[in-house]
């Protein structure tokens, strides 16, 4: 259905619907994870060889004098592609999800809805994200491994085999599954409560600004408090994708578990926060131009039902 005079570009839960939550996802992953690349660089540097990039402005520092201006923005291929992948798959199927479990489990509380919803949908983002985050990961780390996905691929496809794109994928599980669970789970609450609490009106009687900005607020609040149940997890991928450890345990005694929460985490609290906040606000600014409210929040037809 086109949209004329403030119609729908199409029906909510439709295929249509979920077809643009999944395009929005894929443009609003690629593109903000893009734009961030110099800090995903320094971060991952940080979690591989904590001693020589020890801080933000010195890491930049080093990677600057040492490798150039353009190591910044090495695996930008696998940040653009890889994450709009998992992005498409991770927001697209969580509208779906949602949907589906709230006509399945009538009568559970909205926090379980969302868990399982978010869960199921990065379960099978991961899967299809894991094989960019291997070459990424060696690409950033590496300077003279690859010099991005297309020659990235068959070296690493050569000396490992397919094991070796999903060698992180149980500690990418382990870090995204609880990152996304929190994150929807976050956002959608917060969204709750500036409605009912701050602005006390419904969503639909907001104009698309303030939607706008309810979505910004909600973002960066769910991108800090993921950020911080995620970070264990990050640190491993890092150390196994780069051969520090052979397992997972190994890992953990190699990295230390307190050093587990704190290596790197300011760097990806600078890197996440507004990385969620831009998504959502892309993400939604495309469900706007469509004639679809904003993400969140329980809409007038479950509040009235």
């Amino acid at each position: 259905m086109r949209e004329v005079e403030g119609r729908r570009l199409c029906q909510e839960f439709s295929a249509g619907y979920y077809g643009l939550c999944t395009v929005g996802g894929m443009l609003s992953a690629g593109a903000t994870h893009l734009a961030l690349t110099p800090l995903d660089v320094l971060k991952v540097n940080m979690q591989v060889n904590p001693i020589k990039y020890n801080g933000i402005s010195s890491g930049f520092s080093v990677l600057w004098r040492e490798q150039g201006p353009s190591s910044l923005w090495r695996g930008w291929s696998g940040k653009l592609f890889g994450y709009g992948v998992q992005g498409g798959f991770k927001f697209g199927l969580y509208e779906y999800f949602k949907k589906s479990y709230s006509d399945l489990l009538e009568g559970h509380s909205r926090s379980s809805i969302y868990f399982l919803s978010s869960a199921s949908a990065q379960f099978f983002a991961d899967v299809a994200l894991c094989p960019f985050e291997a070459v990424k990961v060696r690409v950033q780390t590496q300077p003279y491994y690859a010099k991005g996905l297309a020659d990235g691929f068959p070296k690493l496809y050569y000396s490992e085999g397919l094991s070796g794109f999903y060698r992180g994928l149980f500690p990418l599980w382990g870090r995204n599954l609880p990152f996304s669970m929190v994150m929807f789970s976050t956002f959608e609450h917060s969204v709750d409560f500036i409605y009912r609490k701050i602005i006390r009106r419904r969503k639909e009687d907001c104009s698309r600004t303030q939607q706008l900005g309810v979505t910004c607020l909600a973002g960066y609040a769910a991108g800090a408090v993921s950020t911080i149940v995620s970070n264990p997890a990050d640190n491993i991928v890092s150390s196994l994708y780069n051969k520090k450890a052979d397992s997972i345990v190994q890992a953990v005694k190699n990295i230390g578990f307190g050093n587990l929460f704190t290596r790197s985490l300011p760097v990806r609290i600078a890197l996440v926060g507004p990385l969620v906040t831009s998504q959502w606000f892309l993400y939604d600014t495309i469900k706007v131009l469509s004639g679809l409210p904003t993400s969140g929040g329980v809409n007038r037809q479950l509040e009235e039902a």
